[in-house]
């Protein structure tokens, strides 16, 4: 068994409210956790509830003032330290105590850690020596307060009608945010290869190393094959710019957007990864160092690290270590059951108690992001109620108040969002002109008006938890990946973390797929669904050709769980095995 230092999961980002202030609640017990940087307005709102909360001084930074995205979002990330800093303290200060925060801190760990063993080699619990009080003081492990930009989200914005430089687009201006934060901590950044936004990096000394190699701010890729780790690895490693983690997600098995491969299996990605770590490393080394040495840049004393880190659907002990051990994993990230643990994120009573009771056919694959990517959600949300309400009143789509995620220019000069009034009366429109069949029409018109709000829906939740005001037209969207419909029972943080960690169970009783199979499902669920449109369209040679590299891609896939659960896992074997029989469609040939 891999011995760790510390805790062997992380908590991924969580839609774009849901963790942003989780640092606050986990850090301080020594577990890292990832905050979105989408919604600055979100941010001020929770910096002033913070603010108050903890007794410390606030001055509101308007929309007016210049650069108030990146200055808002570089306050909230200090405010957020000085927060995980006070409870550290409460921490530290329970060590005299009995059943004390110290002693959560130090029950959470895994029996295995390091960590646990330094407490016990200095008699934690049994007696109260000044080598022990000076540890905690000083050597303590903290949780870093990471961050996550989506690259795609780079909105250009402007002032009095001009477009602003392309430093205060979206995304450029969360890394500035990020970048002027007090924080030693990490960037993730996820959905994509952004050039233009990975130059701007360049501009921050804070990501490039001391003379012993100490980076402040590292930078974390979240990738879905090693291709992708490998060339965003040496394109950021020749600008002198060390990848100190690629997080690697599941494709389509995780909360909130799913980014599909063309049907490259988890197991298989992450076997990749395994192989070939070192090359990974190799490649990149070179290229960092030459740049470093370019940038006149002292060369660090000490090799920087590389991790590699896997998530996506894990919610069992033995698929935990699996990951960790077999495949090498540094970390695991578990991120849909904690929507489960109130102590842990803002989620509000409705939604919280929705997800509880949600079952296998209540998660689905959906539509309803307007970035046209799938998104994976839950039915019954009360966003989703609301929007598929105005529709059925002929009044669909939402008014854009935030605007985030404004790209389509199908009708407008101007970017505007798919989900907003503007869009879906123009494409309703034109729908009527078409003259369908009503079973073909009532198709066209759930896929124009599925996408929702989400720069609102997502965001407002956590708002709802801090009982902080909002308009009663603003409801909630939310994100949970599919693994979370065979989790029902609302816990604590130590009950998950000790779900974790094999100590306890939280699964409801029943059938629940191995993470590698739910995800084969979903795969085998999209390229049916991708058959049967192309039997309507046989004469599209490029999708025939995808289709039969996606089909190739599953075989090898199903033919390597087959053997990688030969000889211990025979059950997942036969489990595969009837899977299979529901699919017919893989034995036809194209």
């Amino acid at each position: 068994m891999k011995i760790f230092e510390g805790h062997s999961f992380h908590i991924p980002v969580l839609g774009v409210g849901y963790s942003m202030d989780t640092p606050a609640n986990v850090a301080p017990y020594g577990i890292s956790s990832v905050i979105s940087l989408v919604d600055d307005a979100l941010m001020e709102k929770l910096r002033e509830f913070y603010c108050k909360k903890f007794d410390l001084p606030f001055t509101a930074i308007s929309k007016k003032v210049e650069d108030c995205r990146a200055k808002r979002i570089t306050s909230y990330l200090n405010t957020m330290e000085t927060v995980v800093n006070k409870k550290v303290e409460l921490v530290k200060a329970s060590l005299s105590g009995v059943g004390g925060e110290l002693e959560k801190y130090y029950d959470m760990l895994p029996e295995a850690a390091e960590l646990k063993k330094k407490f016990n080699k200095l008699g934690f619990k049994k007696s109260l020596t000044d080598e022990l009080k000076n540890w905690v003081n000083d050597k303590l492990p903290v949780g870093s307060i990471d961050v996550n930009i989506m690259t795609k989200l780079d909105q250009v914005n402007k002032k009095d009608g001009k477009e602003l430089p392309i430093e205060y687009n979206d995304a450029h201006a969360a890394l500035r945010g990020f970048a002027n934060s007090n924080l030693s901590s990490s960037l993730v950044l996820s959905a994509g290869m952004s050039p233009r936004l990975y130059s701007y990096i360049e501009n921050f000394k804070d990501f490039f190393p001391d003379v012993s190699g100490q980076i402040k701010k590292k930078i974390i890729l979240k990738v879905s094959d090693f291709r992708s780790a490998l060339v965003q690895g040496k394109m950021l490693a020749a600008k002198g710019l060390w990848v100190s983690e690629y997080r690697i997600e599941s494709g389509v098995n995780c909360g909130g957007h799913a980014f599909p491969t063309n049907g490259v299996l988890f197991g298989p990605i992450l076997d990749e990864f395994r192989l070939n770590r070192k090359k990974l490393f190799d490649t990149c080394i070179d290229l960092y160092k030459s740049a470093l040495q370019k940038k006149a840049l002292v060369q660090p004393q000490n090799e920087p690290e590389l991790k590699i880190t896997a998530q996506g659907g894990v919610g069992n002990f033995e698929e935990h270590q699996l990951l960790l051990d077999y495949y090498n994993m540094d970390s695991v990230g578990w991120g849909s059951p904690f929507m489960l643990v109130p102590e842990v994120i803002s989620i509000d009573t409705e939604t919280m108690n929705l997800l509880a009771k949600g079952k296998e056919k209540d998660y689905y694959y959906s539509g309803l992001s307007p970035l046209g990517v799938p998104f994976n959600s839950i039915k019954g949300a009360s966003m989703s109620k609301l929007r598929l309400a105005m529709a059925a009143d002929g009044k669909a789509g939402m008014p854009c108040t935030k605007g985030f995620l404004r790209y389509n220019t199908e009708y407008t000069e101007k970017p505007i969002c798919t989900s907003s009034r503007q869009y879906q009366s123009k494409k309703l429109a034109e729908l009527e002109e078409l003259n369908l069949p009503e079973k073909e029409y009532k198709k066209a018109f759930d896929k124009i008006t599925e996408p929702e709000c989400l720069c609102v829906g997502l965001g407002i939740s956590t708002l709802q938890s801090k009982e902080i005001e909002v308009q009663p037209t603003d409801k909630v969207t939310v994100c949970p990946g599919p693994n979370l419909a065979y989790f029902s029972k609302i816990s604590s943080l130590k009950e998950m973390v000790d779900h974790i960690y094999g100590r306890i169970n939280l699964l409801d009783k029943g059938y629940r797929p191995h993470l590698f199979l739910k995800e084969l499902n979903m795969y085998l669920d999209i390229f049916k669904e991708r058959i049967e449109a192309f039997q309507k369209n046989v004469e599209d040679v490029k999708e025939k050709r995808n289709l039969v590299k996606f089909k190739q891609n599953l075989v090898d896939g199903i033919d390597y769980y087959k053997i990688l659960f030969a000889e211990k896992k025979k059950d997942v074997v036969e489990e595969l095995e009837n899977l299979l029989k529901k699919y017919p469609v893989l034995e036809k040939e194209l």
